[in-house]
């Protein structure tokens, strides 16, 4: 089955702290081979595909070890908090980029990001943003009633502060 596009972010208008969310320019984007639905069965399938891209991309080992992480807990979360499925796209925008989106209820992003030290542990999770922020670039999230788009870029040796 060929892979799915997500649709288009929507914007909701906000970010993480409640101001207008930041959106990279799109003159330089590019999308990558690698566009697929988010879902339980296909998880396996679409981690792999992150990595064969990250690696096409030039990712070193470790940096591909972290970026597939990030980009799974982001999948999970679409999963478990999002409806059970949803769309994922990578982007190439100078730099290696995932775009996550769902169809849930959304959530507030203040309690989630940006946050600099470990949330506690709980049975309703809440450190998987926590985990994806840690090791992305950075973490954009757009979230209302209608759904939620999360961007993160990877973490490579150039981006290294």
């Amino acid at each position: 089955m060929p892979p799915v596009r997500s649709p288009a972010p929507r914007p909701t208008g906000r970010g993480s702290s409640g101001e207008p969310a930041a959106r990279s320019p799109r003159s330089h984007r590019q999308e990558a081979p690698a566009l697929d639905v988010i879902h339980p069965r296909r998880l396996n399938r679409v981690r792999h595909e992150v990595e064969a891209v990250s690696r096409r991309c030039g990712l070193d080992h470790d940096e591909i070890e972290k970026w597939v992480i990030a980009v799974n807990e982001l999948m999970i979360n679409v999963i478990r908090h999002g409806g059970g499925a949803g769309g994922l796209r990578l982007l190439l925008d100078g730099q290696l980029v995932c775009e996550v989106t769902d169809q849930g209820r959304g959530f507030n992003t203040a309690r989630y990001v940006p946050r600099t030290e470990r949330p506690p542990l709980s049975d309703t999770g809440g450190m998987g943003l926590w985990v994806v922020g840690r090791m992305a670039v950075y973490l954009l999230v757009d979230s209302g009633p209608a759904g939620t788009t999360i961007r993160i870029a990877a973490r490579t040796r150039g981006t290294l502060g």
